[in-house]
């Protein structure tokens, strides 16, 4: 039985590979579908929402995605160009989960570092001086370390947060 939904946006690959090393950890009590699919929420006890940090906020589609979630217990995961773990990733995390009914509740949440798109990496080198996010040696080094991202103890850490929250889940809250 599929009780268990992970659905995700990847803009550039790196939310999809969180995505599918959590189904394959989930193995077959899991369905993974992209935010744009057509979905009946009902049919699952357990949503997984992945998506892409734009501006510090899940990217747009998710946002939308987010609002729909009425009554639902829901694990947070994000990819992002930043440390995981700066407060850029923490309050990236607690906007995600603005973006949710108020009837909803976030059973976990977890954070990869994701490879930036080259596009928007173009577009920063051409901002001026003193912008925050015009090139120096600090965001080059930045764009240069997420470049290989997320990388396999990522989506090993993936694999163990989506396994331990569904043993959570299913030793607390299934019916």
């Amino acid at each position: 039985m599929k009780d268990v939904l992970i659905v995700y946006e990847s803009k550039t690959g790196n939310t999809e590979k969180v995505a599918l090393a959590m189904a394959e950890a989930l193995g077959d009590r899991c369905e993974v579908k992209k935010s744009t699919d057509e979905i009946d929420l009902n049919a699952y006890k357990l949503i997984y929402v992945g998506y892409w940090v734009d501006k510090g906020m899940p990217c747009a589609p998710m946002q939308k995605f987010l609002a729909t979630l009425e009554n639902k217990m829901v694990v947070l995961f994000q990819t992002l160009g930043a440390e995981p773990k700066s407060m850029h990733g923490t309050c990236s995390l607690i906007n995600a989960a603005k973006f949710m009914p108020a009837s909803s509740y976030v059973l976990g949440a977890f954070s990869a570092r994701g490879a930036i798109d080259p596009k928007l990496i173009e577009m920063m080198r051409k901002m001026p001086a003193g912008h925050p996010h015009a090139p120096s040696p600090e965001t080059e080094a930045r764009w240069a370390a997420a470049a290989n991202h997320p990388d396999a103890a990522e989506l090993a850490e993936a694999k163990e947060v989506a396994v331990e929250r569904l043993a959570f889940f299913d030793k607390f809250y299934a019916k």
